[in-house]
């Protein structure tokens, strides 16, 4: 399945487009300091997953930086989409996880993700349905609240995967992915790469564990020395044409003695006869999932779950014209209610009117009664009783006091 795939990939327009590319670092004085990428020409066509292979310090990196814009190339042609690496409109529709994940390490994974999703302008509706799916395909659901600080180097590693994987790109570059990942981990990004390419995306996976790039690349290059030193399909490039390999069932001793009579009439030998020996990645994961049916509790992070959904399919024009209806009826809805807002406001200023009215209308109302006025005499029977004290606050006063200092004064004017 995978060479056809690799086949109908060689058909397809090409993404990536290089030609006799070379990046050469200068020291401050401008001389050549080194040579990371020595005249390199390959093509990425869409649809199939590009191996990058070559040991540490082989140009790898670089040529991924050359890809992105982030450094400039000192000779060469180079087009991305058509386009100079540079140009700001094919950025959206690449995604790229470098090779040491630079994560924001005060958010939480939810939080990354839509940092991220808001920076490709993701409505809130899509931004909360693509990071739960990657979270659960990550198998970071149960963690997603903790700080990245608090993250192992293979969990902060899964968050930078679905970070790649927000905006959906149509250009995936994935430089080291399975650097700290335990073997789950890197068996679940495997079968991702290969889901991905099946689906039509295309892929550039840089990485110098060769037996990570074998099961999932169409075609490659080796690189050594900043020069590509052999490239192909995996078939080209690993079948050995000098050997055969014949598997049976198990046999016994007087039958590999015919067998071996056989051979030598035709000037052939046997080399090697072995039992078959299984893979130790296979004997660990079937650990794990034996361990995983007997319930045993984890601390770290979880197997991940199916892919996300918008990762899976191809989005319709359908879906797309949904999707944009609702944005739409969204924004109407919400300058519909600025515009109610606007015409029925609750002004202070009337309020504060109206209830000076009706205190100015109280007073005069008690005015024309008589209550209010201090200077108005008091009938006879609201006078109080001689010999009573006045209350705090009344106007009334004592007749007995007032005639007794009039008396005390007048015998001292005698």
């Amino acid at each position: 399945m995978k060479i056809e795939q690799g086949n109908q990939a060689t058909t397809g327009t090409p993404v990536v487009v290089a030609h006799g590319l070379v990046k050469i670092f200068k020291d401050f004085w401008l001389r050549d300091r080194a040579r990371a990428v020595d005249d390199i020409s390959f093509e990425i066509r869409s649809g199939e997953v590009f191996g990058l292979l070559g040991p540490n310090g082989s140009g790898k990196s670089t040529t991924i930086k050359l890809l992105l814009g982030l450094l400039k190339k000192s000779r060469g042609r180079l087009a991305v989409f058509g386009r100079p690496p540079s140009d700001v409109g094919v950025k959206k529709r690449i995604g790229y996880l470098p090779e040491e994940s630079y994560l924001y390490p005060y958010l939480n994974a939810r939080e990354t993700l839509d940092y991220y999703a808001k920076i490709f302008q993701l409505d809130s509706k899509a931004r909360k349905r693509r990071i739960d799916e990657l979270l659960d395909m990550v198998g970071l659901t149960g963690v997603q609240t903790r700080q990245v600080r608090e993250y192992s180097k293979g969990m902060q590693r899964r968050i930078g995967i679905a970070q790649a994987l927000i905006n959906d790109p149509e250009f995936l570059i994935l430089d080291e992915p399975t650097t700290g990942l335990d073997p789950i981990g890197t068996r679940q990004i495997k079968d991702l790469i290969i889901e991905l390419g099946q689906r039509g995306k295309t892929i550039l996976l840089s990485s110098h564990l060769l037996s990570d790039v074998e099961d999932c690349v169409d075609r490659m290059v080796i690189l050594y020395g900043g020069r590509i030193r052999a490239e192909g399909t995996c078939d080209s490039l690993l079948t050995a044409q000098s050997k055969s390999v014949i598997e049976t069932d198990a046999l016994d001793e007087g039958t590999l003695a015919e067998l071996r009579e056989v051979l030598s009439m035709h000037d052939r030998k046997v080399i090697n006869v072995s039992k078959p020996r299984q893979r130790l990645e296979e004997l660990f994961l079937d650990i794990v999932e034996h361990a995983r049916m007997e319930q045993a509790t984890t601390s770290g992070a979880i197997a991940g779950g199916e892919t996300a959904s918008f990762l899976r399919a191809a989005p319709s024009a359908a879906s797309e014209g949904a999707e944009l209806i609702d944005q739409l009826v969204s924004h109407e809805v919400a300058e519909h209610t600025e515009i109610q807002i606007e015409q029925t406001p609750s002004t202070p200023s009337e309020d504060s009117s109206e209830s000076e009215s009706e205190v100015i209308d109280e007073l005069l109302a008690v005015d024309e009664s008589g209550e209010s006025d201090p200077l108005t005499p008091l009938p006879e029977s609201s006078k109080p009783a001689r010999g009573s004290s006045a209350k705090s606050g009344d106007v009334d006063v004592d007749d007995d006091v007032i005639s007794s200092l009039l008396r005390d004064d007048e015998g001292k004017r005698e």
